[in-house]
């Protein structure tokens, strides 16, 4: 490593110990394929039908294992040297612009929005050089409003912050998870601070409430004349205000240090034309921002995802500023963190396993994925530039505009590069900023940029750079890894296939990595075939497994004991992960390949035959009270639809219903009859039973509201009857 290096890469360890055992696994897999194929049943009678499907279940699990490897293979880790930055650029920094987007007042709360704003502008970082921008879809004046407040309260929070070197700078965490300071003269700053904020919060849940803001209080801005009564969140015209420019001399805070830029955007909104959801008003910010402050940095976030790190720029910098490796880079993906997990993670979703693992494998290949959030890129790549070895970066740029333009006609011009028709006959959502017409325009947008040329790199620091509010109920989860399966599908079905599109331009290695997401929702089928086939098998007295006293029993057992071991073993050494986080893990693995991944294939399917368009759904970041207890004690929230909650229920008592079924016949027969031929068939049915406590808890125990309903229940109940009794035929 060069002493000039601003960042470093490092091999993580234990690889050699690894690639052994994932060969046995391999050979064990071989085995077992090769068995299914010598030992098919002579007839119909005997499972001859659900030993095919079993074996293309396996075929599929065995290919789907092969892709995994990618990102297991070779991962690395990142290290940043922002002294070094510091001694080197400090005068010179580039300029930064900060995305972040919003939809709904009511399902993203604007006193959540403003203190995720209210801690991007207090970065570490030279106030004059950053520009945050807010989009706010929703176009609503009760967003607005809360943009203004946020605009006076800054200039008190963040020299406060940077006085007292504060982490993390977002209000409403910060004041939620610190206590008051002991010492008189910090004591009383930090009340102070405190009774502003709450003041400020309370003015803004009363304007919520209430829906509209009072005349008198519009009379503070100019912004608010904007708003007209025939105004909706589906028809509005472009709106752009400059709430604090940065280029003026007489914006300071409190402490006579200027302040960043801060623009609030509502882009035109038109049933006519599609608005093309995130990407199109990312699309919207790029355009307004090149005229504003034009930096050649760009972060978006998500406006729940707050700054938990105030070096994160600098850090990001060490990348893209490396004279030797930083060249290519064209983005800085950070990993996707929730503040809101409980201990044991009762949904599944804290990523942990994605972000500590998977995201640094994609690393070793060429960069992670771009999933939309704690994203640092350089401009030139979001605005379709390909790679040359003769690029170089001009970091001095901005926006040349004058300080004393009137900013009356700087907002108008840039209010006309958020209609609805300026992207008419261009190529923008194309070729031109993030990609039109897939869920998941993060990740396809990255898979463009390095298909041509670039580099991206992935940075996971001790302390993380962004924190957001993650799901705290069933149906949250389940349509949130519906939307994602279901984009990510889109992709594989493209003619942006990783294995086709990224041919010859990214490694093979890279492309088997996306295919790890893009697959997701081919999972379901053999998943759900596997937790019903080999079970109504074992009703019937079919056995689809070797006996415990052959010798083919030992591939079958290797494999599926040692993948579960190792996936336990990879989940505690990430240090974020219970035992019972890990079992949670695994129930929520199964229950999402069940339901989310099931609907967005069939989704995506029927896209594609036009029998329904895309939509988006956003994931609200509320939840009842009563359902937010039964999240902090761990209790599953029930709260999915009929059909999601059947096919959950179905396969717990199908699964009961049979082992139970075999139990009896055991006790019947002679256990060591019964184990000897039907043993790997008890175990997988008896595993699918104990992931699923939690559900039949849901259906016999509880009375809460969260709990399922009898009405699904009674009529799953009766088609698993059904179902059994027909298999018996």
């Amino acid at each position: 490593m060069s002493d000039r290096s601003l960042f470093a890469t490092e091999q993580a360890r234990g690889r050699a110990a690894y690639r052994l055992y994932a060969c046995t696994i391999l050979a064990g897999i071989c085995l077992i394929l090769y068995y299914r194929a010598t030992h098919l049943p002579a007839t119909w009678r005997e499972g001859r039908g659900e030993w095919i499907g079993l074996s293309l279940a396996e075929l599929w699990h065995a290919f789907y294992w092969v892709i995994t490897q990618s990102v297991r293979w070779n991962p690395v880790h990142r290290r940043t040297f922002k002294d070094k930055l510091s001694q080197r650029y400090e005068g010179r920094l580039p300029n930064v612009d900060i995305f972040v987007c919003t939809a709904d007042p009511y399902a993203e709360p604007p006193n959540l929005v403003i203190s995720t704003v209210l801690s991007l502008m207090a970065y570490n970082y030279p106030p004059e050089k950053l520009s945050v921008y807010l989009s706010d879809d929703g176009g609503s004046i009760l967003t607005f409003y809360a943009m203004w407040e946020a605009s006076q309260f800054a200039k008190h929070w963040i020299p406060f912050c940077k006085r007292n070197k504060l982490e993390p700078r977002a209000p409403a965490i910060y004041f939620s998870t610190s206590d008051c300071p002991n010492d008189k003269s910090h004591h009383e700053e930090w009340l102070g601070m405190k009774i502003l904020y709450e003041e400020m919060t309370n003015r803004i849940d009363a304007i919520v409430m209430s829906g509209k803001v009072p005349e008198e209080l519009k009379a503070n801005h100019k912004g608010f004349s904007q708003w007209k009564p025939e105004m909706t969140s589906k028809k509005h015209p472009p709106i752009v205000q400059i709430l604090i420019d940065g280029k003026d001399p007489n914006a300071l805070d409190n402490a006579g240090n200027a302040l960043p830029t801060l623009v609030y955007m509502a882009r035109e909104k038109n049933p006519e034309y599609h608005h093309n959801f995130k990407a199109g008003a990312m699309n919207s910010l790029i355009r307004v921002s090149s005229i504003i402050s034009n930096s050649p940095i760009i972060l978006n976030v998500d406006c729940d995802m707050y700054s938990n790190n105030a070096d994160s720029i600098r850090d990001a910098l060490c990348f893209f500023l490396d004279e030797v490796k930083g060249r290519d880079i064209a983005f800085v993906q950070y990993p996707q963190n929730y503040n809101n997990m409980t201990k044991n993670d009762t949904y599944g979703n804290t990523l942990t396993v994605i972000n500590e693992v998977e995201m640094c494998g994609l690393d070793s290949w060429g960069g992670p994925l771009y999933i939309g959030t704690g994203c640092f890129h350089r401009r030139e790549t979001l605005c379709g530039m390909k790679y040359t070895k003769e690029y170089k970066e001009n970091w001095n740029r901005g926006s040349e505009r004058n300080p004393h333009d009137d900013i009356r006609k700087l907002e108008e011009k840039a209010e006309s590069l958020a209609t609805c028709t300026y992207e008419l006959n261009t190529q923008w959502g194309n070729d031109v900023g993030l990609k039109y017409g897939i869920a998941v325009e993060d990740v396809i947008t990255g898979l463009m940029i390095q298909c041509r040329g670039w580099k991206s790199a992935y940075y996971n620091p001790p302390q993380k750079g962004f924190l957001g509010v993650g799901p705290t109920t069933l149906a949250q989860t389940i349509l949130q890894h519906k939307r994602w399966s279901e984009g990510n599908f889109q992709i594989f079905l493209s003619k942006y296939c990783t294995f086709i599109y990224g041919h010859g331009k990214i490694k093979l290695g890279l492309q088997m990595g996306y295919c790890i997401y893009n697959l997701w929702a081919l999972n379901s089928i053999p998943t759900l075939y596997y937790v019903i086939a080999p079970s109504l098998s074992l009703l019937r007295g079919i056995s689809l497994f070797p006996k415990m006293t052959s010798p083919w029993f030992i591939p079958f057992s290797y494999v599926m004991v040692a993948k579960q071991t190792y996936s336990l073993i990879e989940a505690l050494l990430t240090r974020e992960i219970t035992v019972q986080g890990w079992w949670n893990l695994q129930r929520m693995w199964l229950i999402k390949r069940l339901t989310s991944y099931l609907y967005g294939g069939l989704a995506t399917l029927s896209k594609i035959v036009g029998v329904s368009k895309m939509g988006f759904t956003i994931t609200a970041k509320i939840s009842g009270e009563d359902a937010s207890k039964r999240y902090e004690q761990e209790i599953m929230e029930f709260d999915a639809s009929s059909l999601t909650l059947a096919i959950i229920e179905f396969v717990a008592l199908l699964n009961m219903t049979c082992l139970v079924c075999a139990t009896t016949r055991a006790m019947m027969r002679g256990w060591a009859i019964v184990l000897d031929m039907y043993f790997l068939q008890i175990l997988l049915c008896g595993s699918v039973v104990a992931l699923n406590v939690a559900i039949y808890e849901g259906l016999l125990l509880r009375k809460d509201k969260g709990s399922i309903p009898w009405s699904v229940t009674l009529t799953t109940l009766a088609v698993v009857m059904l179902v059994s009794l027909l298999s018996r035929v």
